[in-house]
This record gives structure tokens, C-alpha cells and sequence, in this order.
């Protein structure tokens, strides 16, 4: 889309809505060739939801690979093709790092897609590349491809040829950083991600206790990781979400373990409800892992989402996503 459409007296035309169905206002879009053509944003939506699956990622069908390359610096070599085991069993090295291959789609576009994707949405299509190619014997692919082409009969009643693809969501671009959000506002010349980062940060604030200049990291902590998460929702609204690096840590299991409703009890009360003619609510407690204390001592470096503290050290106090007794708090 390049910009919203004017009349004569240079006044936008149609009105924004929260439902893309009654949202009014019209759009110039410009097509690949370049021609433009007009079109109300419930066209644009409607066109949009027809190209995703049911959780808004774009799938595309594949036509034929076309191309393949290796990034040196990251493949692994012949030398490093075989690693040993914890219990000192000789094993391939199970890694497809440092390889992309080039995909002709349907609709005769292509793109160069990594091979940990392809493998497992076209691992029929990708094994006979790699045989036709001289590329079986590759370190990222030898302790693979064989066993694949073994039970190709199998696979290819099961396997479904659509890639999804995960970069985009309901035709919009979804990012990986924060330093991706906030490039994709910058593009497209709206605050979007900026400000979903923004709204996630205000609520986590209780989560973090900055350690002043000169004070030393409490002992017995463990450093983790902080990242943030970002969705979009059907209706196109931005989510941004902070988790911590709970993989980091080890916990004990009394720290985790949380009991959660059964099926049975659900069902027992929507039957009691029924019989009282009672009425049924749901409701959604935003950030409510917040409200419990952190179990885990732990803490990490603030990253380009907390602004002007970043790089400083917090102490998680609080139950963040990600974190291993999280839930259980």
C-alpha cells in the first residue's frame, strides 16, 4: 500500500474502523509491474486472510529447487562431520547450518529459503535434489538424506508440499529483534512495533531491579538471556512480548511442578451452570505471571528495548514469561 486516497478537495477518503468490514477509507496499492489500482481496506484484508493459513502465516507451493549454496563460516566441514557422544558414542553431527537452497515457487517467484525449513516441509523434494547434486555426502545432509529417501513412499502420502512461510504474518512482515521492529516502522512510517514494545516494557518495569554503578552481582545468581517476542494478531494488531532465557537455568522440580484443571472440572461446572440457569464468564488477567514473586535467582544485561538502560544489569524479581517456575508461581 503507498498511500491513502484523497478527493478532489485533497480530504481522505473513508473513515477508519476497528473492524476491517466497516472500515471505509481506500488505499492506493502498487502491484510488483508497478501499476496502481484503488482498493477499501476490507478488499485489502479480505485478499490478505485468502493467502494465510489459520494462524496467519503465508504458505506457498513449491514448483522445483533450483539452486543451492554454502556459507563456508558456518557449515560444518568433512572434518567435523562426526562428534562424540556424552557416553562416548561416535555420532553424525546433526546440523543443517550454513546451507540455503534457491525455490522456485508456483507462482513463479523464487526466494532462498535455509535448509532446516526445507527439510521438514519438502524432505522428499530436498533428499533427490541433494542425490542429483552430488550433495549426499555433505556433512548437512549425509545423516539425513538416506534415511529420508528409504522412507520416501511413506512420506510422500503424509508430507504436505505448502511451505510456510514464517517471516510474514497475514501478508505483514514479522520481525526477529527488536532492531527488526523497529527498522519495519521505519519503512513503512508508522510506531506500530515501537509502541507495542513500549506498552510491554511499562508493564514489566515491576519485573526488573537495577543493580547501581559499582554493586556487584549478588552470589549465587545465574545469568540468562532476555528476547523479545512479536505476533500479530487477525485483527493486525501488534504483539510484543519480553521472555527470559529460561533454558539457561537448572531448577528443581518443586520449584516447578503446578497442578492444572482437569477436563472433568470444567465440564462439572458448565453442567452446574446449566442446571442454575447461571451464567457464564471468561476473562484474561493481562501480564499475570507478574504478580508473583521470582523462585529462580537469576539476572541478565538490558537489552535495546529498555532504552536509555541498556546494557545496565537487572535482577529478575518477578515470575517473567519464560522462566522455568514462572508458571508455577
Amino acid at each position: 500500500m503507498n498511500r491513502r486516497k484523497r478527493d478532489n478537495k485533497g480530504n481522505l477518503t473513508g473513515r477508519a474502523h476497528p473492524s476491517p468490514i466497516l472500515d471505509t477509507r481506500v488505499f492506493e496499492v502498487e502491484f510488483s509491474d508497478g501499476h496502481v489500482a484503488e482498493y477499501t481496506t476490507n478488499v485489502i484484508a479480505e485478499n490478505m486472510f485468502a493467502m494465510v493459513d489459520d494462524e496467519g502465516y503465508e504458505t506457498t507451493i513449491l514448483k522445483e529447487i533450483i539452486g543451492h549454496k554454502c556459507d563456508a563460516s558456518q557449515a560444518v566441514t568433512q572434518q567435523e562431520a562426526w562428534i562424540t557422544s556424552h557416553n562416548g558414542n561416535r555420532v553424525p553431527h546433526y546440523t543443517t547450518k550454513g546451507w540455503t537452497l534457491c525455490m522456485l515457487w508456483a507462482d513463479h517467484s523464487t526466494s532462498w529459503v535455509p535448509l532446516k525449513d526445507l527439510k521438514i516441509s519438502n524432505p522428499i523434494e530436498v533428499a533427490e535434489y541433494a542425490v542429483a547434486h552430488n550433495l549426499s555426502q555433505e556433512p548437512a545432509l549425509s545423516w539425513w538424506v538416506s534415511n529420508t529417501l528409504k522412507r520416501r513412499d511413506r512420506m510422500i502420502a503424509a508430507t504436505n508440499t505448502r511451505y510456510i512461510k514464517r517471516t510474514h504474518k497475514f501478508g505483514l512482515e514479522l520481525p526477529k529483534t527488536v532492531e527488526d521492529a523497529l527498522a519495519i516502522d521505519a519503512a513503512s512510517g508508522t510506531t506500530y512495533w515501537y509502541d507495542m514494545i513500549q506498552k510491554e516494557m511499562r508493564n514489566n518495569a515491576v519485573a526488573f531491579e537495577f543493580l547501581q554503578d559499582g554493586k556487584s552481582i549478588p552470589i549465587g545468581y545465574t545469568k540468562i538471556t532476555l528476547h523479545m517476542v512479536f505476533d500479530i494478531k487477525i485483527d493486525f494488531t501488534r504483539k510484543a512480548r519480553l521472555v527470559a532465557g529460561g533454558h539457561l537455568t537448572e531448577v528443581p522440580s518443586n520449584l516447578t511442578y503446578s497442578s492444572v484443571v482437569s477436563r472433568e472440572s470444567v465440564r462439572i461446572m458448565f453442567l452446574i451452570a446449566v442446571l442454575n440457569d447461571l451464567q457464564v464468564l471468561s476473562a484474561d488477567i493481562g501480564n499475570a505471571y507478574l504478580n508473583a514473586p521470582n523462585r529462580e535467582k537469576v539476572y541478565a544485561t538490558a537489552g535495546k528495548e529498555f532504552g536509555s538502560k541498556a546494557g545496565q544489569t537487572v535482577i529478575i524479581v518477578r515470575a517473567l514469561y519464560g522462566l522455568k517456575s514462572a508458571g508455577a508461581a
